[in-house]
């Protein structure tokens, strides 16, 4: 899921070269940041593995407190770039997969019991990453304002779930995941060409075609 340019990482270009390629600092403090999140991801699955429920759930909870903060960084440091968009994108993916997976093992009931509603979750998040490949040959990175609301689902819903509550919390963001994942497909369809940030669909329209 992708997250709202306006209170996040809003894509700030930077300076350019004479193709006007970005030319992005990697090592600024949000991307560190960054990239220490995808690899604690990876952590998820062991926890997971190792029925550590507890444990996965305080990890998670740290992850996306550290997905929250990188933007607020990026802003307050004037570190946003289109580099930070893409790695905030990856890092996304990573997260929710690891989390996908390690619900697999220790909520294997749920899995079986919602096995429809999750592969429509997986179907529709793999359609604007075709369809993004396809035209622009790179990976989408909308931060859609939807996609923020979502990560607040994903948590309340991962957390009751992991926790022992009742299902429907999850059961909701499972629905509320695919919607959003329509919005960036939709996104993806009718940009005229490859840009990071794009908070609705209705921002998506309203961007000028090259005549």
């Amino acid at each position: 899921m992708n997250r709202t340019p306006d209170s996040d990482r809003s894509f700030r270009p930077a300076a350019t070269d004479a193709g006007g390629v970005v030319r992005d600092a990697v090592m600024t403090v949000p991307n560190v940041l960054t990239i220490a999140r995808i690899a604690g991801s990876g952590v998820l699955l062991w926890l997971a593995q190792a029925g550590s429920e507890r444990w996965f759930v305080g990890l998670f909870v740290t992850l996306v407190l550290t997905d929250w903060l990188d933007g607020k960084l990026a802003v307050l440091l004037d570190q946003r770039t289109e580099l930070g968009a893409r790695l905030d994108s990856v890092s996304d993916f990573v997260c929710y997969s690891c989390l996908v997976l390690g619900t697999m093992w220790l909520e294997p009931e749920f899995v079986r019991d919602e096995a429809m509603l999750i592969a429509a979750m997986v179907g529709s998040y793999a359609l604007p990453v075709l369809v993004s490949l396809l035209r622009f040959r790179r990976l989408p990175a909308y931060h859609t304002r939807a996609a923020k609301t979502c990560w607040l689902l994903v948590s309340i819903g991962a957390v009751t779930l992991l926790l022992g509550g009742p299902w429907w919390p999850a059961q909701v963001t499972l629905i509320a995941v695919i919607v959003t994942n329509i919005e960036a497909f939709a996104i993806a369809l009718v940009l005229p060409r490859w840009q990071a940030d794009v908070p609705t669909i209705v921002h998506a329209l309203k961007q000028p075609r090259r005549g």
